[in-house]
């Protein structure tokens, strides 16, 4: 009898089995080598929950945002709101000057600290301009108080920045070091401090870390807390401090996640195998895939991003699923009296090619986000699918070695027979019902997809880090006070470019950035309002209202460039830095910063382009506008998101259709086998647009990750029903073999990997707990998919002779 190309693989397998049989140890050494050099990368694991790591390094939007870092400093800031019934009551006041103190003296990688305590003031005393801190000398009577309250009310720019419009909020604003001072000398760094040009070497610096921001955010936190009384509310908030809760979160869920997954893995191996090795010998396996895998991050220079807390667990679920099919083929044929070694060959002549199949198109799915344009999902594509490939690796080498060094022997009870008595008999009732009502099936199933599409249709796309933090969390609650009382703290960065060196003086421009002020301070951003404007403006305006006798008639703009020039130097030479936040060395460029609450970044993704052609509209010809900073950088990740949500849903959706054709031998069976695949997941993608779940950037790598795992369970039941077509040429009989010989390991792998993803409905993220219970529901309707409509199509595709009649599978 000649030999079909796929027996013919099988028989390669069963012979690779022969082989790893006869050489055990060996096979067994050589897996644990890899792991174990994988495995020693670990320590070096970095984490990075930044705004700015959801960008690749190349991306233009990021080169922008590390282009104004570098030469206006980090616009991200830590905002302490401190909420009390009077504000400019001395004992309150002398409370908050501790609290600067402190913060001063105690946090580190600081840069500056600012509070009412050194807000600036600037004034006219005869001739001379002074610019000083708003209690640079303490008060000792009432009126001296009130004289500063009064000084501070009249500043239009305390409003919404350090002081609430209705006065009973007033805020410390912390600003981080720009670089890391990882391997630098502090007398080094101390050196740099007064220059006005950057040298080089700082420029070259790598960007504050995020362990870094860890330190800070806590010292912050240790601190101002320590204020906290009824007389004195203390909200810490800002993006520092989400992304230390953030990552603070992931740590915490991934032990969580990995708990859970192992007690419930053990309890559902336990209930299948009903022995110790059943349980150990799968968990052993995909532990070292999770080692050698994270290992992976640093050995290829990539971090430890917020998408990737989901891969160990992932790991732990989908590596089972290998496992769990291997092993129930091996126990069933020890079970008839083989040995060991025999029962080894004859698992992988069996199973070897649908588990290659499995974990090969389980890696395409994932693979397809390695192109996305958001960083942390490309290289969660990356890993994932090595994870993938490590996990087959071991499973084929690893697991067989180790199934013939330990004594297991056959085990049978009559409990274990009626038990499997049962399920064979709920296994062959869904065989004859999909068979005989498969016309029903198909039609109930398109009444469904129905439905879902029209759900689809009303999906929408959103991105708020922030908001995936319960509402109980302190910095969530903290960051709605301040949104809510300070008008925000997040912001939207302009960069104005003269193209000349000096351009700054020009009255034009000055008066254009008034007039931007002005205009800006009443507009909506991204549906937020906008809490505050700054710039150079502010400050020409200052030192020309105070040059002129305090006269408030002169805050405004000089007409003059040679005196706005002059001014400026006055200020300069004032002893106060705070220029050199809004302008560069060469008074060429300017920095316009626009302080909102947090927004949906579905609502920035055209912030850049219309920012700039707004700015463009009222400033001169020449002048170059550009428009970066935080909000920006959420803009373009919600841009770069839906991009490459389309683009690895069109990837894994072809190349795993191209896998299954070419897996099954068959054009027409492959694209009839994506049918049970795709349903679950449009199914999936309506119940979130019916139920307004939205598509971020967790939800969105549910499709992907789904049809890499569905596929698994249709694989394995095409090629074992097209093995039993072949040779029985009955439909029935072909479906009910089936499903009673692969049917119990596909229910078995299905619920360890709906259960496996359920786990994340633990996390304290409410984007991970969406993803949890949708993609461990969607695997849930891909096996009922499995078990009813593929064989419902294979019937009746077979009786009108529409694909192939299986003779040379």
């Amino acid at each position: 009898m000649v030999q079909t190309f796929r027996q013919r693989i099988e028989h390669g397998f069963a012979g690779f089995g022969k082989l790893v049989a006869r050489h055990p140890w060996i096979a067994l050494f050589t897996a644990l080598a890899l792991v174990v050099g994988l495995a020693s990368n670990v320590p070096k694991i970095v984490m990075d929950t930044a705004t700015e790591s959801f960008l690749h390094d190349e991306d233009p939007a990021l080169l922008a945002y590390n282009a104004f870092r570098d030469q206006f400093g980090r616009d991200e800031l830590v905002v302490i709101a401190i909420e009390t019934p009077d504000v400019f009551a001395p004992e309150f006041l002398k409370k908050l000057e501790t609290l600067h103190r402190e913060l001063v003296a105690g946090v580190p990688h600081l840069d500056d600290v600012t509070s009412l305590i050194n807000a600036r003031n600037t004034y006219g005393k005869g001739d001379d301009l002074i610019v000083e801190d708003l209690f640079e000398t303490w008060p000792d009577t009432p009126e001296g108080f009130a004289a500063k309250k009064a000084r501070a009310l009249a500043n239009p720019l305390f409003r919404n920045l350090l002081l609430s419009e209705d006065g009973r909020i007033t805020a410390v604003v912390i600003r981080t070091d720009v670089y890391s001072g990882e391997g630098m000398d502090a007398d080094a760094i101390e050196g740099f401090e007064d220059l006005d040009v950057k040298p080089e070497a700082q420029d070259t610096r790598p960007y504050l870390t995020d362990a870094e921001n860890t330190q800070m955010v806590k010292a912050v936190q240790t601190i101002a807390m320590a204020f906290d009384a009824p007389d004195f509310q203390v909200h810490v908030a800002g993006s520092p401090v989400v992304a230390h809760v953030l990552k603070a979160s992931m740590q915490t869920n991934m032990k969580r996640f990995n708990g859970l997954a192992i007690v419930i893995i053990s309890v559902i191996l336990f209930s299948m195998f009903r022995r110790v090795t059943g349980i150990f010998l799968p968990l052993l396996v995909v532990a070292a895939t999770v080692a050698g895998t994270l290992g992976l991050l640093p050995l290829t220079g990539r971090a430890f991003t917020l998408p990737m807390q989901i891969l160990p667990s992932f790991l732990l679920a989908v590596g089972v699923g290998a496992s769990v099919h291997l092993m129930a083929i091996f126990f069933r044929h020890l079970q008839h009296g083989n040995p060991r070694r025999d029962s080894v060959s004859y698992a992988l002549g069996h199973s070897g090619l649908p588990i290659v199949m499995t974990s090969l198109t389980t890696a395409a799915g994932l693979a397809s986000f390695s192109g996305a344009e958001v960083a942390p999902i490309a290289d969660l594509g990356v890993i994932a699918s090595m994870g993938i490939l490590l996990s087959l690796f071991l499973n084929l080498v690893m697991l067989p070695a180790l199934l013939v060094i330990l004594p297991i022997k056959a085990k049978g009870s009559e409990r274990a027979q009626r038990r499997h008595a049962r399920m064979d008999a709920l296994l062959g009732s869904v065989a004859s019902f999909a068979v005989r009502r498969a016309r029903l099936v198909v039609v109930i199933s398109a009444v469904l997809l129905t439905i879902a599409a029209a759900g689809a249709a009303q999906l929408k796309f959103s991105h708020q880090p922030f908001k995936w933090l319960p509402l109980s969390e302190p910095s969530r609650a903290a960051s709605d006070f301040i949104d809510e009382r300070l008008k925000g703290a997040s912001s939207l960065e302009v960069v104005i470019d003269t193209g000349r060196v000096n351009g700054l003086y020009d009255p034009a421009v000055m008066a254009g950035l008034e007039s931007l002020a002005r205009d800006v301070e009443t507009w909506s951003i991204a549906h937020e309002p906008v809490g505050k404007t700054l710039s150079v403006a502010d400050i020409l305006k200052e030192t020309n209202r105070a040059l002129h006798g305090n006269d408030a008639s002169h805050y405004a703009i000089p007409e003059d460039r040679d005196l706005i020039a002059q001014e400026l130097f006055l200020f300069e030479n004032s002893g106060s830095d705070d220029m050199e936040d809004f302008v560069d060395s060469q008074f060429q460029k300017a920095r316009f910063t626009i302080k909102t609450p947090w927004a949906d970044a579905i609502h920035l993704q055209n912030i850049n382009a219309t920012m700039a052609s707004a700015f463009q509209n009222v400033l001169s010809d020449g002048v170059e506008v550009s428009v970066t900073g935080m909000n920006a950088l959420l803009g373009r990740t919600m841009v770069a998101t839906i991009f490459s949500m389309g683009q690895s849903y069109v990837i894994a959706v072809v190349v795993i259709t191209a896998m299954m054709m070419m897996f099954l031998g068959s054009v027409r069976i492959g694209l009839v086998a994506m049918i049970p695949n795709l349903t679950p997941i449009i199914v999936t993608l309506g119940l979130m647009g019916w139920l307004g779940v939205p598509l971020d950037l967790f939800t969105m790598l549910i499709g992907s990750i789904a049809i890499g795992l569905a596929v698994d369970d249709t694989i394995h039941f095409m090629h074992n029903y097209r093995r039993y077509h072949h040779d029985t040429g009955s439909v029935k009989i072909a479906v009910r073999e089936t499903l009673m010989g692969t049917g119990r390991a596909m229910l078995t792998t299905s619920v360890v990997l709906s259960l496996g993803f359920a786990v994340f409905m633990a996390s304290t993220l409410t984007n991970l707990i969406n993803f949890g219970w949708l993609t461990g529901l969607t695997i849930l309707l891909a096996l009922a998919a499995d078990f009813f409509l593929a064989p419902a199509l294979m019937a009746i595709l077979h009786k009108a002779h529409l694909v192939p009649d299986d003779g040379d599978y």
